[in-house]
């Protein structure tokens, strides 16, 4: 593995470093801690260490050095990287398995509407029609989803696009402005306009959230989630993709349940004490105070997928088995960041 000065190191990934900061910080693109980038260099794998915001990309030392032999190494011998490297991204194994220099992962909202649908596969066929691309069914991160891609690029080599089913989208490429281009189409061939939800009763929540630990959210849009009919019937079929269960906890899918608008006498706070949010029916939502930056953007990236999805569309929830795969690291990992935002807010 070849020595980087910092200066050449830095010359080097400036491309990659500045596409990954302008996708951190599009919400429609990624929330929170999610999705990742990484560039082969010199037999050196960069890639964003798992916890990192991409939209700190240029400010912090977000990507770190792998030596590319020895995580190709780990895939022959079946082992997942992110196990040898824990500060690496838990999909520090699909990033290598592709052998394009430059891999971009995102969250895509307008993606994901798509990767919910039971018929995505034919959704996507001609919208993507003309790129270079394939569906992968869902599949668990890490090793699963590195094997996955493999598979699909063993039957079609030139494939520099994955939608991946109830997760997201990879974009592959030979530089960062390949792979700049790529998403920017994509995301216009993906597009799908929000369904406008009915306004929050702003009153009733400010009426009820007096004297307690609950708020109004930053974001107005998420409140659909209490207003929207099609929405709360969507949420209440299950879950859509991992984030909800990673950032919420075992009890997600409860959580994401609406509850009745508390009249007087319902001791509500104390039964609903240990959640992050509340969806009220036909009001709103409220947040508790000391819900973790990283899962208010969850939140709001939740609100944007079910806005986009329509009350017919034919969806394909996590299977039981599919949500307690999700593994207790992937969880500690992915909810760091929620925990170290929620120790800033205490301070």
């Amino acid at each position: 593995m070849r020595e980087h000065s910092p200066m050449v190191r830095q010359a080097e990934l400036q491309p990659l470093l500045e596409l990954t900061e302008r996708v951190g910080c599009d919400p429609l693109l990624t929330q929170a801690s999610t999705g990742n980038s990484s560039a082969k260099l010199d037999g050196v794998l960069w890639i964003k260490a798992s916890g990192q915001l991409m939209a700190n990309a240029k400010c912090d030392d977000i990507l770190i050095p792998l030596d590319l032999k020895v995580v190709t190494k780990c895939l022959q011998q079946g082992v997942d990287p992110a196990q040898r490297y824990p500060s690496a991204s838990l999909e520090t194994a699909m990033h290598a398995a592709l052998p394009h220099r430059v891999v971009l992962h995102v969250h895509c909202v307008n993606t994901i509407a798509w990767a919910v649908r039971s018929d995505a596969p034919v959704q996507l066929k001609n919208r993507l029609e003309g790129l270079r691309w394939q569906w992968i069914p869902y599949v668990a991160s890490g090793l699963p989803l590195s094997r996955a891609v493999e598979h699909a690029l063993s039957a079609c080599p030139d494939t520099n696009l994955f939608v991946l089913g109830n997760h997201g989208l990879v974009v592959a490429g030979e530089d960062s402005k390949m792979v700049d281009d790529l998403l920017t189409e994509v995301k216009q061939r993906v597009a799908i306009p929000p369904r406008e939800a009915h306004p929050a009763d702003y009153a009733a929540l400010m009426d009820i959230s007096m004297n307690s630990p609950w708020d109004l959210p930053d974001d107005d849009r998420v409140h659909a989630l209490g207003t929207d009919a099609i929405s709360q019937a969507i949420l209440a079929g299950g879950l859509l993709y991992p984030c909800q269960a990673i950032f919420f906890g075992c009890r997600a899918l409860e959580q994401f349940r609406p509850i009745p608008y508390p009249g007087p006498g319902d001791d509500w706070q104390t039964r609903y004490r240990n959640r992050a949010f509340l969806i009220i029916e036909r009001r709103g939502v409220l947040v508790n105070r000391s819900i973790a930056p990283a899962e208010l953007a969850i939140l709001s990236g939740l609100a944007q997928v079910v806005q986009r999805l329509r009350e017919s569309a034919p969806l394909r929830y996590l299977t039981g088995a599919e949500v307690a795969g999700i593994s207790s690291q992937a969880a500690y990992r992915y909810r760091k960041i929620a925990n170290a935002g929620r120790a800033r807010a205490g301070r």
